[in-house]
């Protein structure tokens, strides 16, 4: 199996001043501490509005990792021109599936709410495991106020 370019335990490297990332420890607590850190990033981008719904999909992400997987975890964010991409990187090389659940059903609905909140996700498998990711639309900036450069791309 091929090694990633940084080990999960560690954060990805910062590219530019629009990228973050952290390691996630495997517990709990995890899922408090990846909505905190994603409140505060969109803060310091100036798109905590998206603070919201980006706090809630990264919770069904990171909850889903602990429950589905082993291994280390990382939250990535990049702001890219008026895009926000959240993802959530993990050593489980399965994707996940949809399911249907009842009404009353506690759990489940993670699918449910990234089709209904992101505006555009999915997943990706990577030489150690699989990338989750979402992403949001920020409003339109003038060029040079908003995340990204040019040249910079979201890419799948």
């Amino acid at each position: 199996m091929l090694a990633p370019l940084r080990p999960l335990d560690a954060p990805r490297c910062r590219a530019t001043a629009w990228d973050a990332s952290w390691p996630l420890q495997r517990e709990m607590t995890s899922v408090r501490r990846a909505r905190r850190l994603v409140t505060a990033q969109l803060s310091d981008w100036a798109v905590g509005y998206l603070s919201d719904t980006a706090e809630l999909l990264v919770s069904e992400l990171v909850t889903n990792a602990l429950r589905h997987t082993r291994g280390p975890l990382r939250l990535n964010l990049r702001l890219s021109h008026s895009r926000l991409l959240c993802e959530v990187e993990d050593t489980e090389s399965a994707c996940p599936e949809r399911i249907v659940v009842d009404s009353d059903a506690e759990g489940g609905r993670g699918i449910e709410l990234l089709d209904l909140l992101a505006d555009a996700w999915g997943s990706m498998r990577t030489a150690t495991g699989k990338t989750m990711w979402f992403e949001l639309q920020a409003e339109d900036r003038p060029r040079g106020t908003s995340g990204g450069e040019d040249g910079d791309s979201v890419s799948e």
